[in-house]
């Protein structure tokens, strides 16, 4: 009989991961908790997955799980929940074996086939209560006889198969990528004198061409050199290196998800785009911590009004790399800010739901299910989104105020000095997480005017005030301004149905077609006397009308039918456009805003 826990020795935890039957996208895993004290254990499959802040429920894919002392003789096990165990009359050793069922390929879950094992580890394995800071080691058998290979930001041990990590916390943020995979390593130097250089790591799982997976390397080198010039430095990495892992295979999901040393990026092809965003998050959210998100929760969903930062701040600074590096065209770059522009301007709920608002409802949009209608296109806007908005014009802003000598950059410089680099009690975990004080706090401290920090703060991250952006791109020599458009119901989404077509999504608040009273269900029959058969017609039928027009509307609403009267207005939307291809003329202090603004920052190069 195994030895009960005494003051001498303290808990571990060990996980073996085998693959007897992954043509049917099982897994076995066997978890062994040692040393425990004489109280029953409470182990529990995850709720949620860092990265991720909607509730899931893991243990619904597990099964068969069987629960032994340390000789091997069964336990009693009690259900308090349906994601918990409760295990008693261990003796200080409880070993559980179940099967896992997985095949679905993004950040979150775990998926494994015969080509590979992809695991998202609070999808995987049971933990204990109690045990947070207990040691674990982790063993993966590999299939006999496959070609597969182990990349992760565990911590690597003498045996190629094994792996540990300092703490739960640490655990449950580290994937881990097993197949056939490429990979290519690249040594980044230090900007500062006598610095540390940092070796980054690119894995992916594709069926990429040796020369497009190369061109992936050399496109994540140039945007990895970018980002490490906002900050100045680059993280220290654990377990010594920071790993891109990416699965891009025509049946994976669209996904990125970043890890403290790490991320996981899915789709069925390698993405640039996505490596630039998640790159920004190994300073930007895995160690420049909101309050509400340290500790992770792996019980229950984590809530955090300052999401806008740490995905909408990332999201701005994920495309400027892209510009910076000169991967994404200007003309591509500055569409791409006009769309995001558009759909926060014109959405209505940004005009009653602030950036804070909007970070809150994470837990219940961030891949959450839709089993329930909601209003999400009126009163949500995506705080991604919004929050690259505000990091865009506080940019502008800053740079418009100090003739470019003070700039985001040095807000997210003074963050990462004040909240990230300090560090924390142990890996993977964040010893000065923030607040909105804090970001009032260090905008003043930037821009040497508490006046201008306390004011921006409450009108527009608050608040739901919107910056002069029209004056703001204009100091860049761009114009800002509304799409030249045919006359228009607004954003309406239409499908063909019996009697004509169907709205499938709630009107636009303010809209012509929601001020005509036309909603969700509603099926459209004809627009000016023009029968509307196919959504493509309604354009034609409208073709003939100018805005400010009216044009009678008659729909079915619950088998009756509907006459309305609807006043057209144009699309929404804004385009972003070159003063000098308005014919007119880019300035030189314009053209000294722009080049200051979206040049490259990069001093020093790399060598591959």
């Amino acid at each position: 009989m195994a030895l009960s826990a005494s003051a001498e020795s303290s808990p571990t935890v060990a996980y073996r991961f085998s693959f007897p039957d992954a043509v049917h996208h099982v897994m076995q895993v066997e978890a062994t908790f040692e040393h425990l004290p004489p109280r029953p254990l409470e182990v529990q499959m995850s709720r949620s997955s860092p990265g991720r802040y909607a509730a899931f429920e893991f243990a619904s894919n597990v099964f068969e799980e069987k629960f032994t002392d340390g000789d091997k003789k069964p336990l009693q096990v009690s259900r308090p929940d349906p994601r918990s165990w409760t295990v008693a009359g261990h003796h200080g050793t409880v070993h559980v074996t179940y099967r896992l069922f997985g095949d679905k390929v993004d950040g979150t879950f775990f998926a494994i086939d015969t080509t590979h094992a992809h695991i998202n580890f609070p999808a995987t394995v049971m933990w204990a209560h109690g045990l947070d800071d207990s040691p674990v080691r982790i063993t993966f058998a590999l299939p006999p006889g496959s070609d597969w290979k182990i990349a992760t930001q565990l911590y690597p041990t003498t045996d190629a198969s094994t792996f540990t990590a300092p703490n739960l916390q640490y655990l449950m943020d580290s994937p881990a990528e097993l197949s056939h995979f490429a990979m290519s390593t690249f040594q980044v130097p230090a900007i500062a004198a006598g610095g540390k250089a940092q070796t980054i790591r690119v894995v992916a799982h594709s069926q990429a061409t040796d020369a497009e997976f190369n061109d992936y390397v050399a496109g994540a080198h140039k945007l990895v050199l970018e980002e490490q010039a906002v900050f100045g430095e680059l993280p220290d990495y654990e377990p010594g290196y920071y790993t891109f892992l990416a699965d891009a295979l025509p049946w994976d999901g669209g996904d990125g998800m970043e890890h403290r040393n790490s991320t996981v990026m899915t789709g069925h092809k390698l993405s640039l785009s996505t490596v630039a965003h998640e790159f920004f998050h190994n300073w930007n959210v895995e160690r420049i911590r909101p309050e509400g998100l340290e500790p992770f929760n792996f019980r229950d969903v984590n809530m955090s009004g300052e999401m806008f930062i740490a995905e909408g701040f990332t999201q701005y600074y994920g495309n400027l790399a892209m510009l910076r590096s000169g991967i994404t065209t200007q003309p591509d770059g500055m569409n791409g800010f006009a769309h995001d522009l558009s759909y926060v301007l014109d959405t209505p709920g940004s005009s009653y739901r602030s950036a804070m608002d909007m970070s809150r409802l994470a837990p219940f949009v961030d891949g959450s299910s839709d089993l329930f209608p909601t209003y999400w296109n009126n009163d949500f806007v995506s705080y991604y989104i919004y929050g690259e908005v505000i990091a865009l014009g506080l940019d502008l802003e800053l740079r418009a105020r100090s003739n470019s000598r003070i700039t985001l950059d040095d807000f997210m410089r003074a963050m990462w000095r004040s909240y990230g680099k300090p560090g924390g009690p142990a890996p993977g975990l964040v010893g000065h997480p923030y607040n909105i004080a804090d970001v009032q706090k260090q905008l003043a401290a930037v821009s040497g005017d508490p006046q201008f920090a306390a004011d921006f703060v409450h009108r527009y991250i608050e608040g739901t005030e919107k910056l002069n952006y029209a004056g703001l791109f204009l100091k860049a020599g761009f114009v800002l301004r509304r799409l030249s458009s045919p006359a228009s119901l607004g954003d309406i989404r239409l499908e063909k149905s019996e009697h004509g077509v169907r709205v499938t999504r709630s009107t636009m608040i303010g809209s012509p077609a929601y001020e005509a009273g036309l909603d969700l269900d509603d099926e459209l029959i004809s627009v000016a006397g023009t029968p509307i058969p196919t959504p493509d017609v309604l354009l034609k039928a409208l073709a003939s009308h100018q805005v400010g027009d009216k044009v009678e509307l008659v729909f079915l609403r619950r088998g009756q039918q509907v006459k309305a009267l609807a006043t057209l207005t144009t699309t929404p939307g804004f385009e972003l456009i070159p003063i000098e291809s308005t014919g007119g003329t880019l300035t030189a202090n314009q053209k000294q805003f722009r080049d200051a603004w979206l040049g490259s920052k990069v001093k020093i190069k790399a060598h591959s």
